[in-house]
């Protein structure tokens, strides 16, 4: 069994210092570099659920989504830069029966569906919804920006988390990947949804707010239509300039959310969630991963994955791995 941590970036067309989709073998010392498979801005990775294949955005003005062979853990393309229906796709989820790839165009403004092989291959797109409409922050609200697509337990129905309009526009997606306005959200104005995360087994889920600094709680009152129940500041302490929130995770000890700003992980606990603890993790931290106790974050502006023990968030130390302009991090087994 080989244990690695993959890591997307930014490269040089989005201002980056990466080179692609980095490889780190885990050992007993800490993560060591292995190689790179050269991509445009690999920013967002998701595997497919039961085969050896990786789909990563290449989050670019002209906008791609690539496919990725991980056999015997060695990363080669497999399908480069299908285009993705709009500039700079941010987001990719894979639907449950992995027969559909969900991928939000953040300035597009658009929701986009592709087909997958039976190999994972992607077939083509299937489907392309343009959203429109603006929210109170002028600047950073001018316009539609899906931030996540969310599917179902069931894959039914497709959640689009938009940042420019306030929304949460739900779709059912069909077995053709077609998709139909199932029901709208409004959230507060100038909240600026990022990411929606379900919590297990019931009713409930909660909404990373980018611009208002935040985690919302919502309810799912019928299948793709939520209701705020509370907000959460974003941070445990005070902090007096802009934050801007990034990546929002549910594990067994509790829920995470990285801040970007305040440049820290915070941890939550209770109902009414609340915040208990931040964690310094280095300057913009964006997308992170926990495995085996240890956290792995993508400080995207000091080109350095730290890592701390989560169990002593908010005390840790904190190791730096170098590497250009990080934004993701997935640990696999191979």
């Amino acid at each position: 069994m080989t244990d690695v941590v993959l890591v997307g970036c930014y490269t040089a067309e989005m201002g980056g210092n990466g080179g692609g989709i980095s490889t780190f073998r885990r050992e007993s010392a800490g993560l060591v570099f292995d190689s790179t498979l050269a991509l445009r801005s690999p920013s967002w990775l998701v595997k497919h659920p039961t085969l050896p294949v990786l789909y990563t955005t290449n989050e670019t003005d002209s906008g791609a989504v690539s496919s990725v062979s991980l056999v015997d853990g060695a990363l080669s393309v497999l399908d480069s830069e299908v285009p993705s229906g709009g500039a700079h796709p941010c987001h990719l989820a894979v639907t449950p029966d992995g027969r559909f790839l969900l991928c939000a165009n953040y300035t597009g403004g658009s929701l986009a569906v592709f087909g997958l092989s039976a190999e994972g291959r992607i077939t083509g797109r299937t489907d392309l919804v343009q959203h429109s409409g603006t929210g109170p922050n002028e600047v950073r609200q001018e316009a539609a920006h899906v931030h996540m697509a969310v599917p179902s337990a069931d894959g039914s129905v497709v959640s689009a988390v938009d940042l420019g309009t306030d929304e949460i526009r739900s779709y059912t997606l069909s077995d053709a990947g077609e998709l139909t306005l199932l029901a709208v959200s409004k959230l507060p104005a100038g909240s600026g949804p990022r990411q929606l995360v379900r919590i297990p087994g019931s009713d409930l889920a909660y909404v990373a707010c980018e611009l208002s600094s935040e985690v919302l709680t919502v309810r799912e009152t019928s299948p793709g239509a939520f209701e705020v129940v509370a907000s959460t500041p974003a941070t445990h302490g005070a902090f007096d300039g802009e934050n801007i929130v990034a990546h929002l995770e549910i594990l067994n000890s509790g829920v995470y959310l990285s801040n970007r700003g305040a440049d820290c992980v915070t941890s939550f606990t209770g109902s009414p969630l609340a915040a208990v603890a931040d964690q310094a993790c280095g300057a913009h931290p964006r997308h992170f991963a926990v495995v085996d106790g240890i956290c792995y974050v993508a400080a995207q502006f000091d080109d350095v994955l730290t890592a701390f023990r989560l169990d002593e968030l908010g005390k840790a130390d904190v190791v730096q791995i170098p590497t250009g302009s990080p934004s993701f991090v997935l640990p696999l087994s191979f």
